[in-house]
């Protein structure tokens, strides 16, 4: 799933497939312990691939970059155990038109967990593992 080649023509080819098992769009992040439930899941499953600043009905929203990836990363820090392995790419998505900015969207790789499962910690301090079943992220 994931190319030598990260770029827009890849995106625009994410962007013909269903959300899945190993496949999430969103149009940003709003929660971090929401975020590192879909981390867990792909990382206890077969890992997955996140794709950051697009929309529900599949077009190109773009995003800040830099706060997306923020939050990415304070909720693997904050809530996964042990956490996460990713790699995130930023990818430049050009205009449809010339009256259209470049827009940016975050793709990010979550690998399979070879170890220990990832588990999140919630507010009580209990740990729950989450799997990923088709489009949801479920308790394990």
């Amino acid at each position: 799933m994931f190319p030598k080649k990260i770029d827009q023509e890849f995106v625009k080819q994410l962007l013909l497939e269903e959300e899945g098992e190993q496949l999430e769009f969103k149009q940003q992040i709003s929660s971090q312990e929401k975020i590192a439930k879909t981390l867990s899941a792909f990382a206890n499953t077969k890992g997955g691939l996140l794709v950051i600043g697009v929309s529900d009905l599949r077009k190109i929203i773009g995003i800040d970059s830099d706060e997306e990836q923020y939050m990415i990363a304070s909720a693997n820090d904050s809530y996964c155990v042990p956490k996460v392995s990713l790699e995130i790419n930023s990818i430049k998505i050009d205009p449809a038109h010339p009256s259209e900015e470049e827009k940016i969207v975050l793709l990010v790789k979550v690998h399979a967990s070879l170890g220990p499962r990832i588990f999140v910690k919630g507010k009580n301090g209990s740990c729950i593992a989450y799997y990923r079943s088709g489009q949801q992220c479920k308790i394990l």
